[in-house]
């Protein structure tokens, strides 16, 4: 995994498919960019993104099942699946601003299968695919958990004002269901809860 020193244009991109061992060999956990075939999943998402948002209080605003579903069809999302079909993580990407801007966003591990490292490898494959799709873009994500800063922190973001992120309203309009909307909007969307993390290429 890239550490904060390795912030280059060449990070090299993974294979399409990791293989994380499970505690048991049926059990296998494969890491890669998600397919059409994947929209069975959406629903299922959709709902522990819900669930884990209201279980901490905060965190990510809702998605829906279709927007999740469109984000696979578009090419734009990771996904983690076991040998026997069963979801066990997921991301995808966001463009704004004409592509100036992407953010890494939704990651959610299904509680089954937490605390085995997929998480950190999701993280990693959405962001080879957003350097790979969008290579000059300035690359965001917006979180309230250790976990995620710790993740983003060495592939080489940094901690920054929500001023040098994206000004789009459209994805501010997407905080709308998070319980500290108000708090976002009193504070005239120049800070809130959220930590905004950022990776900036270099371009040569």
């Amino acid at each position: 995994m890239a550490t904060s020193s390795d912030r280059t244009d060449t990070i090299p991109l993974p294979d399409n498919e990791t293989i994380i061992p499970g505690t048991i060999p049926a059990d296998n956990i494969i890491i890669r960019p998600a397919t059409a075939s994947d929209i069975i999943y959406a629903e299922e998402i959709a709902a522990e993104m819900e669930a884990s948002a209201r279980a901490r209080g905060t965190g990510i605003s809702r998605r829906s099942p279709e927007s999740i579903r469109t984000k696979i069809l578009q090419g734009k999302a990771v996904i983690a699946i076991t040998a026997a079909g069963i979801w066990a993580g997921f991301s995808y990407i966001e463009v704004w601003e004409n592509g100036a801007f992407v953010s890494n966003s939704g990651l959610i591990v299904s509680p089954a299968f937490r605390e085995k490292g997929i998480a950190a490898n999701i993280k990693q494959q959405v962001f080879n695919l957003s350097r790979a799709m969008y290579p000059s873009a300035k690359i965001f994500s917006i979180t309230t958990g250790s976990a995620v800063m710790k993740l983003n922190t060495r592939l080489g973001f940094e901690p920054v004002v929500y001023d040098d992120i994206t000004h789009d309203p459209a994805f501010w309009a997407g905080c709308q269901s998070c319980v500290n909307y108000g708090t976002l909007c009193s504070k005239g969307f120049k800070n809130c809860f959220c930590t905004a993390l950022l990776f900036t290429p270099k371009i040569a």
